[in-house]
């Protein structure tokens, strides 16, 4: 997993609320364990029409949200079946950070893991981050981790929470097997130990 400390980026605005994890990903591209290739099927039915030819109105198929790195997005992002599909799709994509006023629990836990940066903020904050995002992308906004703030493209600093834990693990680019790595000569030492008392093991 990649280290995540500061991120300067297109932000895409997507106010919906209630984006489940079905419109972030549809059921038919689950039949995959990759985490790779899942970035052209992000937002499929809203992306692209019955004939697969992508609609101009759909906020990622404009020309200057087509790099975005960042996603603001409306209330309950995320919520629906568990599948973590939806945010190995959007790190496919090239999301690397989702900013809404709340998650559903699983698909917020589901970011971390993948190296994703969700982020809760009051509605208020959230609404001067999507105006901002609006501008398009002359409009870079940046999300630095190390000092949890978020910077506007006018120069407005919007300070956030964030576990100290899961912002350890995302600051050393560590998912749950870089974490057990993390341990290595510590189980080699028991591993040791072990073969020694108890060989027939």
């Amino acid at each position: 997993m990649n280290e995540f400390k500061k991120l300067t980026g297109i932000a895409a605005p997507m106010p919906l609320v209630n984006i489940d994890t079905d419109m972030i990903i549809p059921k038919q591209f689950l039949k995959t364990i990759k985490r790779s290739g899942l970035g052209v099927n992000l937002f499929d039915e809203m992306r692209y029409d019955a004939e697969g030819n992508e609609i101009p109105d759909f906020v990622l198929n404009k020309p200057q949200y087509r790099e975005a790195e960042i996603l603001v997005a409306g209330d309950n992002f995320g919520c629906g079946s568990s599948r973590e599909h939806a945010p190995w799709a959007l790190k496919d994509f090239g999301i690397k950070a989702v900013i809404s006023t709340s998650f559903a629990d699983i698909f917020f836990n589901n970011c971390f893991k993948n190296g994703i940066l969700p982020i809760v903020l009051p509605r208020e904050q959230v609404d001067l981050l999507m105006s901002d995002a609006e501008k398009g992308a002359n409009a870079r906004m940046t999300v630095d981790l190390e000092n949890q703030l978020i910077t506007t493209s006018d120069g407005v600093e919007i300070p956030f929470e964030v576990d100290s834990f899961r912002k350890h693990c995302l600051l050393n680019g560590l998912d749950d097997i870089g974490l057990t790595f993390e341990k290595k000569a510590a189980i080699d030492t028991f591993e040791e130990k072990a073969a020694q008392e108890r060989p027939w093991v």
